[in-house]
């Protein structure tokens, strides 16, 4: 705890001088052209989705601009897994991408594992991501997430804000968003396993995104 405590305050310093720049340049920003997340595909490789409301009194806490939450499911309707997109188009008045670790402990979920990795796709550089292994009860769950904006993917919040004023002052925007893919482990499975799942349903959710979230 005392090591993390530095950079705490380097991290609570630079998300307040953000805020402070995003204020002052308040102004006409840019708003590229976008679809509606509501019209992400439902088909993504064997996968059909469903999509979830979020209730009322949640959405009044994150505020996004715009929201994915839907649940795709295999052909047998055995496995599934949950892919969940907030977008904020501008982030100049505080609203901005909530980190899992910090929603999710708040809704019961105790973390057991978490810990950064690569995500190599397919068309586009390889970006860091948060890898995050959560239990809840008799239940686990494998999260992997990571902020977008601008055609660009990183696992930090802190450097999420870094490129948010670099994207303001470059391109006078401040558009954004996290992707979240989730999946339960079965039993009898590993987190390694589950992420086996995963990688190839992201690998495509990530060429579509430059659609939603404009580069």
């Amino acid at each position: 705890m005392r090591n993390s405590t530095p950079r705490f305050i380097v991290a609570a310093l630079l998300i307040a001088a953000a805020a402070i720049f995003l204020h002052a340049r308040a102004g006409s920003e840019v708003f590229p052209p976008r679809l509606e997340l509501k019209q992400f595909p439902t088909q993504l490789g064997s996968w059909t989705g469903t999509d979830i409301p979020i209730e009322p009194n949640i959405l009044d806490i994150l505020r996004p601009s715009d929201y994915l939450l839907r649940i795709y499911q295999n052909p047998q309707k055995t496995q599934y897994i949950d892919l969940f997109i907030p977008y904020f188009l501008s982030q100049r008045a505080g609203e901005a991408p909530h980190s899992p670790q910090h929603c999710l402990p708040g809704s019961g979920w105790t973390p057991l594992e978490n810990r950064r990795i690569t995500l190599a796709m397919p068309g586009h550089e390889p970006f860091p991501a948060n890898r995050y292994l959560i239990a809840k009860g008799d239940s686990r769950q494998l999260v992997l997430y990571w902020f977008w904006a601008h055609n660009r993917g990183v696992n930090s919040e802190y450097w999420a804000k870094y490129y948010l004023v670099k994207d303001s002052i470059r391109m006078n925007r401040s558009d954004g968003s996290l992707v979240r893919v989730t999946t339960p482990l079965y039993p009898g499975e590993t987190a390694d396993a589950a992420q086996q799942r995963l990688l190839p349903f992201i690998g495509e959710v990530v060429p579509l995104l430059n659609q939603y979230i404009p580069r």
